[in-house]
């Protein structure tokens, strides 16, 4: 069950959700506008011949920070990472859903190409999957509103919430921009393979 904006209001009194510097104009009727923040990533793409899932790819990439009163240039098809300005999250009653504004899907911008779903005890600034699915470049600006965020209620609580020491969280709390962590899981497969698992 999505909550309504009288019960995500209820659930930040009572500490059943976090938002950091909560602005009640931004409050929707069932979801909260979230702001870009400053950082982005780009793969450098003159670096590397493919992306392989179990190379770290952070050496392959470039962040680029943009002042408050300046624009970041999205060019057609083209993918960067960026982060929420906002800090936000639940605990094991309830999970979010970051979504796409209609506005912006218009002028063709995805914010997340697949993984808008935060886990229940998850509190951060998320990493957004930007790309431009135009013919011509989009400008964003720091601060602008970039997606929203609904809140759903668990039927029963998570047993081992997001961040939980058995789960091996790759994002827990994060604030800044991430890139992908999909290159530990491969060093998991091939401990457990070495016997070396704990």
């Amino acid at each position: 069950m999505f909550l309504s904006d009288g019960d995500i209001k209820k659930s930040l009194k009572n500490g059943e959700i976090i938002i950091k510097d909560f602005d009640k104009k931004r409050l929707q009727p069932a979801s909260y506008d979230v702001l870009l923040g400053n950082d982005f990533l780009l793969f450098d793409r003159h670096m590397m011949g493919v992306i392989d899932p179990k190379d770290e790819t952070s050496k392959h990439m470039r962040k680029i920070h943009v002042a408050d009163d300046e624009s970041f240039m999205l060019h057609p098809h083209e993918f960067a990472l960026a982060v929420t300005k906002d800090y936000f999250g639940t605990n094991a009653n309830l999970c979010c859903q970051l979504m796409g504004k209609s506005s912006l899907a218009r002028l063709g911008l995805i914010i997340h190409t697949t993984a808008g779903f935060i886990d229940p005890g998850n509190e951060l600034c998320p990493t957004l999957e930007l790309f431009n699915t135009n013919s011509l470049p989009v400008k964003l600006y720091p601060g602008m509103k970039i997606a929203q965020v609904a809140f759903c209620r668990l039927e029963t609580p998570a047993e081992r919430p997001y961040g939980h020491p058995d789960l091996g969280s790759k994002y827990y709390k994060s604030q800044s921009v991430e890139s992908s962590q999909m290159w530990k899981n491969f060093k998991k497969s091939t401990r457990k393979k070495n016997g070396k698992t704990k």
